[in-house]
């Protein structure tokens, strides 16, 4: 398992309706920008999916990277898509060998998501693109320099609530999608900026933040699969 953590750790209607695995004939992996999820068997973009591979030890592993050598599962990047198909076991089928996913593979790709969104949170606010603090949020807005705001999901609700209500208007004034982010803690917040009490960020436009955006629409859509169900 050394050489598999080394490249993790650098990457740092119903589903009642969907039939077993057992019941889909062999369907080899796709090649190009799409992929078919082993659950439902829906091809849908790679950035909609989240990658499986397996480990020496025969023990799935999240491949969040997209890097790990070797044949890879594909599944919806939804939690309850994901517990769905650990329980039905169905990555065997497609990584063509005997493994066994661990009860805890959902929670395991969560906190490694958290993790990839705090470290391109890290780097977008040491390239200058992470601006905190309620003032500071504001004169950004007003500078049209904001692609995104970042609110600690355990703050205030009057404080986000005005800054989500500017955002919103300057964006459709100017035909953009607001993008508003509220999967992360204060402190989470805070030990990623280096600073503490961190509430409110503007995400400013830039090649980091671009990053940023993107596992944060990833987590969010993990998550949100959880609660609307």
């Amino acid at each position: 398992m050394t050489e598999l953590r080394r490249i993790l750790e650098h990457e740092d209607q119903t589903l009642a309706e969907t039939p077993p695995a057992d019941e889909f004939p062999d369907v080899p992996e796709l090649t190009g920008p799409e992929r078919m999820c082993a659950l439902t068997r829906v091809v849908w973009p790679i950035e909609d999916l989240i990658r499986f591979g397996a480990g020496p030890d025969g023990v799935v592993v999240p491949d969040l990277a997209r890097r790990l050598p070797g044949r890879g599962v594909w599944v919806e990047a939804s939690r309850v898509r994901l517990e769905e198909a650990v329980r039905r076991n169905v990555f065997a089928k497609s990584l063509k060998r005997a493994v066994s996913a661990p009860k805890d593979l959902p929670e395991r790709v969560e906190a490694l998501m958290v993790k990839r969104t705090l470290d391109a949170l890290s780097l977008a606010n040491k390239a200058g693109l992470v601006t905190p603090g309620f003032a500071k949020v504001e004169a950004a807005l007003e500078q049209g320099e904001v692609t995104g705001l970042l609110h600690g999901r355990d703050g205030a609700v009057d404080g986000t609530h005005k800054l989500n209500r500017k955002f919103v208007a300057i964006a459709t004034s100017r035909g953009i999608s607001p993008t508003i982010v509220v999967e992360l803690t204060i402190e989470q917040i805070s030990l990623a900026i280096g600073r503490s009490n961190v509430v409110h960020a503007a995400i400013l436009s830039g090649g980091t933040a671009a990053r940023l955006l993107e596992e944060v629409k990833r987590l969010t859509r993990f998550r949100a699969s959880l609660a609307a169900s």
